[in-house]
Order: C-alpha cells, then structure tokens, then sequence
C-alpha cells in the first residue's frame, strides 16, 4: 500500500500544481554503430561455426551467417538504439561464394542495400576486378569490364551505401572514392555529427592483381587518418570513428569479445593515431576481438572491434556523447553472433544451440538471395567428378601450408600445363577460398570448385633457374607472417623460422634430387601469382612465357574421369 500510494503521490501533486518548466534536455546521448567486415558475398549460410569459451575449459561451435539471418541480427542490435547507423570495414565482396561471384557480386550489394548499410571502406579484396569494375560497383550501370556479363539477372543500380577509400589515390593526387563521411542525428540533447574515415592497407598492391589497380598508389594509413581527422572535426563531429580493412590477431583466444594477446599490422598504425579518433573498426584477419585499446597504449583510449567474417558477428558498439563538449565520454562493443540452422560436413555436425540467440531469416533478404541462388544452380549443380575423400585448407593448427587441397589444386595444374613444359606448379594458400567436402560417394558440384577458386585466374608457365626458386621460397619466409607456396607432386622443400630472413629455407628438391641453383625450370603459377601478387616479386623474373587455361578448368579437368580422384596425403612442405 505503502509503494502504491508512493507512486500516486506525483501524479496528483503534479495535478494540481501550477505549470513548472519543462524537464532539462538530456545532457548525453547513446548512439549505435552496428558493424561488420569481411563479408566476401556470403549470401548463404557459409557452414562455418563461430568458435567461444564454454566457460569450462572448452569450446562451443555456433552455426553462423547466411544474408538474410544477418539481416535480422543487425535488425536486433540496431533495434538496441534509438539511434544508429551500419558500416563495414572492407572485403564486403570478392572471394564469394558462386551465388554472389558468378554475378560480379551485384546480389551482395543488393542485400546490403536492403539490409541498410550507409558506409563501406574499401577492402583489398574490392579490387580483385580492377579499378573500373569497382567504380561500377558505386555508380551501377552494365558496361563490362570482365568477361563475365554484368546485369545477368537485373539492372544493376549500384551501392545505396558509401564507399570510403583515405589511402587510395589516383594519378592527380585525389582518393579514388572519398575519405570521409558522416551521419547526423537530431537529438533533444542537440545535433551528433559521426564522422566516418574509411581506407585499405597499405599493402593492396602485394594482394591483387596490378594490371587491376594501374594508376593507384596506396598510401600510409595512419597519416591518411590523422590528416582526416581535423577535417572532421572543423565539420562539427562528434566521435570519430574508422573504417579500416587491416586487423589484428588474438592467437589461440577464442573468445570473440575479448583482446587477449593481441597481435599484427593493425598495432603499428594505431600506435600513430591522433588521439581524436574514438572507435577503430577493423578487418582483412578475419579474426573477432573487442578491446578497449586504452589499456594498451593510455594515450590513445580508443574503442578496437573486428567481427571476424562471412557475416557470422555483428558488432553492437555504443557511443556516449555529450554534444556540448563535441565528446565521447562512455563507448563499449559486443560481437553478437549471427547463429543460423545448424550444418553437417564431413568433420561431423555442427548444431544450433540454446546458449545463443537463434535468428529468423528476415524474408525480403531470404527472398533476394533465393533468387540469384536459382539463377546460379544450373551452373552450381553440374557434377564435375569425384575425390576419395574430404580436401581441406589446413593440416591442424600448424602454419597455413594449403592442407591436402593446396596439394590437389597444385598437381591439377600441373598436369593442365605439361604441355607447356611444366616440371612444378605452385599455388598461393590465400586463393583457396573454400574446402571440398564431396558428398559419401565422393561427388563434387561446380558450386563447390568454384567457391574454391572464384578468381578467373589464368595459368603461366614461365622458366626459372634454381637460384630464383630459392629466392622465391625465401620471399615467403621472410614475411611478417609467413607465406608458403604449395608445390605440385615431386616438389618438396623444408624451412626453419628460427633462422635469420633470407636463410630460411633448409632445403628444396625435384623428383628427390636437390634443386641445381645453375639449372633452369619451368613452372606454373597463376596469372596473380605470375603479376607478382603476394609480394611474390620473383614470380615477374621469368622468361618464355605460356599463357594456358583457367585455374578452375584445370582442377574440373584433373577430377573428371570414371574413378575419384585421390586426395594427396604427405605434405610436401615440412618445418625443420
């Protein structure tokens, strides 16, 4: 009786009394950023499982992404917030799975403008197709710039969304899509400006293919930022918040929501940041963290978050701010996991769970998807052989050495390219995009080689001496983070990490004899690798070049036949 005469009382004082001011303004005001990255036009669920601490020494594995269940989550997270907006942080299309990549990715684009993303920065990844295709991305149209036919399905009206690119420039000096922009809130605590910097790493030019990205220079990250940020601040921002496709790792951390142990490029760049910056979301690892970055480096208390990718999280970040003083006083993030139908592979299932909120594909974006997804399962469905078992990507928790796929892509291509006087292939581990899980009898789908290798890549066979095959291993060696070159069968080579960068390498041979340094080779790499992509700079040195197929005929053409065909076994590429 007591509470509900204590909660009547207001109500008849304020009945009677004589009208009073109305209540103060609020003085802060909470804004949402709902945030992805690497979203490489993974349209349908990837059957991939976010990884996190079951709280009793182990690990649960959560059945995540699909467009449409992505959709429903940023609907939840932004839902959370009166007030909010949806960025990415690069990679949002290319490396797609068949859905997406046969139709140049403008389904992704779709769904995104459906899903409302306002702000995209610009991935390495975004210039796979070269710099026109990407344009086109922006404005829509259906001019061609690639052998694939845009527009298959529609008319293609282009991105709803900003395309943010600081650090890339054109000949004139110019960022090639604009640096900045920003979103504005009317609030009863006054106006809240974000302003968003968007930009790619540096390295771009190592990861794609230059004939794509001629007359574009990639410059230092951090001092793009910090030449930005006063920009924004005379524009009356708020917070300030980036946009950029570099990450970090966590290292053997699973917990999506944590920092522990964080390592890789992204630090040095941070570690030169104009303190004005208050949020950094991040990308490119694929890796999931949230980490106040103030309890590393104090002078700079920024908010860091990364939501791996494939649309598995979503990063629910909350900022703060006092429009008065033009600050954040408050910021805090959460990676919520987009969890979808469970899946099973040939690894054994994988479940949906209680522990974690279970979405509902929202229907327009389920309905979209559907059907790019009927447009492309004339092409996804076509039988092209079998394998005497699974192809995967990793051999463990070593260092990414191609698994037994890596080894099965290198001798299809191979064999494509004797002809040429092929004695060895190579292949790069970053342009295995997917594992091959055959069905029980062994059975494979275009679908699946082409989420494997979605590039268009061609085949060249070019000569080398034995000195230039040993300093092509030790270029990958000597890399911040390692990069190994997947050799076809009768290749083999040892290295030793321990060991000063440019003496890496043990020891290399072909059909169990050493590599003669004097003697010359021909191999075979793909069109990337032979640009010089990776960083692989020796790969451009060789001479009396053969132009051959597509990667992907190669591999269709080394499956094709009565029996499966056997999975490699031994690795070929050992640490000492």
């Amino acid at each position: 009786m007591t509470r509900i005469l204590a909660a009547l009382l207001p109500l008849a004082i304020a009945a009677c009394a004589t009208p009073q001011a109305s209540a103060p303004a609020p003085q802060t005001v909470t804004v949402g950023i709902v945030a992805i990255n690497d979203f490489h036009g993974n349209l349908e669920p990837p059957k991939m499982a976010v990884p996190v601490p079951d709280g009793s020494g182990g690990t649960t594995y959560v059945p995540a992404g699909g467009a449409a269940w992505l959709a429903s989550a940023i609907d939840m997270v932004a839902a959370r917030h009166r007030y909010s907006t949806v960025v990415s942080a690069g990679d949002l299309i290319s490396a797609s799975p068949l859905a997406s990549s046969l139709f140049l990715d403008e389904p992704t684009v779709g769904a995104m403008n459906r899903i409302g993303l306002e702000f995209n920065a610009v991935g390495n990844h975004e210039f796979d197709r070269g710099r026109e295709e990407l344009l086109r991305m922006q404005a829509g149209g259906c001019e061609a710039h690639t052998q694939r036919r845009p527009c298959a399905v529609e008319e293609f009206a282009g991105a709803d969304f900003a395309f943010l690119s600081a650090s890339t420039y054109t000949g004139d000096g110019s960022s090639l899509f604009p640096a900045t922009g920003t979103k504005t809130f009317e609030t009863p605590a006054g106006q809240i400006k974000l302003g968003f910097i968007g930009l790619t790493l540096e390295s771009t030019p190592l990861l794609v293919s230059p004939e794509g990205i001629a007359g574009l220079t990639f410059g230092d990250e951090a001092e793009a930022i910090n030449r930005a940020v006063p920009v924004l601040e005379s524009e009356g921002a708020d917070a300030i918040v980036v946009l950029i496709h570099q990450g970090a790792e966590q290292g053997e951390n699973p917990d999506p929501n944590d920092c522990e142990g964080l390592s890789g490029a992204l630090l040095e760049i941070l570690g030169r940041l104009d303190p004005g910056v208050d949020v950094v979301v991040s990308g490119h690892t694929h890796q999931a963290y949230v980490c106040d970055y103030g309890t590393i480096d104090p002078a700079r208390p920024l908010l860091l978050t990364s939501a791996g990718s494939y649309g598995r999280l979503v990063t629910d970040i909350a900022l703060t701010i006092d429009p008065a003083a033009d600050q954040v006083v408050a910021a805090r993030a959460e990676n919520v996991i987009v969890q979808s139908p469970g899946y099973a592979t040939s690894r054994g299932e994988t479940p949906a769970t209680d522990a974690f909120a279970r979405f509902e594909p929202r229907a327009d974006i389920a309905a979209y998807v559907a059907r790019y997804v009927d447009a492309a399962a004339e092409y996804a469905k076509r039988p092209v052989g079998r394998i005497g078992g699974g192809a995967l990507r990793m051999w463990g928790e070593g260092p990414n050495t191609g698994g037994r796929l890596g080894l099965l892509i290198a001798d299809a291509q191979l064999a494509a390219t004797r002809d040429a006087g092929a004695q060895v292939a190579f292949m790069n581990t970053g342009g295995i995009r997917a594992d091959l899980e055959p069905t029980a009898d062994g059975r494979l789908t275009f679908g699946q080689i082409y989420a494997v290798q979605p590039f268009g890549n061609t085949l060249v066979t070019r000569t080398f001496s034995g000195a230039q095959l040993e300093t092509l291993l030790e270029q990958g060696l000597a890399m911040a983070d390692p990069k190994f070159l997947v050799p076809s069968q009768g290749f083999a080579y040892r290295y030793d990490l321990s060991r000063p960068a440019g003496e890496r390498l043990v020891s290399m041979t072909l059909d169990g004899k050493p590599v003669d340094p004097q003697a010359t080779y021909r191999v075979t790499m793909n069109s990337f690798l032979a640009q010089g992509g990776d960083g692989y700079a020796v790969f451009t040195d060789g001479t009396d070049a053969v132009t051959g197929g597509l990667d992907l005929e190669a591999l269709e053409a080394w499956l094709d036949g009565e029996a499966p065909r056997p999975v490699p076994s031994a690795p070929r590429i050992t640490a000492n």
